[in-house]
């Protein structure tokens, strides 16, 4: 039984509750209510929600995140709530300023940021399963976004791609030789 969630760009996951701990974890500790048994407690709520009323079915990562909303309001914590819808706009304003263009011998025009065309090409070039592709297109993105740039060049991109790529494989053979 495993709830399937529709992401903004479309791509289809399984349901992480770690994700959704995450997630009330993070919002608390926007506004210093970083309390780890309350974003436990809230996680908990959500995730047994979802298998009680969707069990086998798909939901959206916007309602998924309504809903981290309303369980924060619900709680007590409307101020982490809005902390979170402000960070999640900003996010959004941030990931459509930048632009992609290509090496300065390059001619091609630039190109909007995409982080599903990001793992795409990862599932593509390197052969990879898609949930570590986007893993590690998330993991680029996260430094993009830090890094505040509104013009990123595709050498610098690859730079970045091949050290989460790297760093994310290693994991995987570290965790495959630790089991056996």
């Amino acid at each position: 039984m495993q709830i399937r969630v529709i992401k903004a760009d479309g791509q289809i996951e399984p349901y992480l509750h770690t994700k959704v701990l995450g997630t009330f974890h993070n919002a608390l500790a926007l506004v210093g209510d970083a309390t780890l048994f309350a974003a436990e407690q809230m996680a908990e709520a959500v995730t047994y929600y979802l298998y009680r009323q969707k069990p086998n079915d798909a939901i959206t990562a916007d309602e998924i995140h309504l809903m981290i909303e309303s369980v924060l309001s619900a709680t007590g914590f409307a101020h982490a709530a809005e902390a979170l819808n402000r960070h999640r706009l900003m996010r959004r304003l941030k990931r459509r300023r930048i632009e992609v263009l290509g090496d300065i011998t390059d001619d091609a025009q630039a190109v909007a940021w995409n982080k599903s065309h990001l793992a795409a090409s990862l599932v593509r070039k390197h052969a990879i399963d898609a949930l570590t592709a986007r893993a590690v297109a998330a993991s680029v993105e996260e430094k993009v976004l830090a890094m505040n740039v509104a013009r990123l060049r595709k050498s610098l991109l690859r730079q970045l791609i091949l050290n989460d790529l790297e760093s994310f494989l290693d994991a995987r053979r570290q965790l495959e030789t630790s089991a056996v």
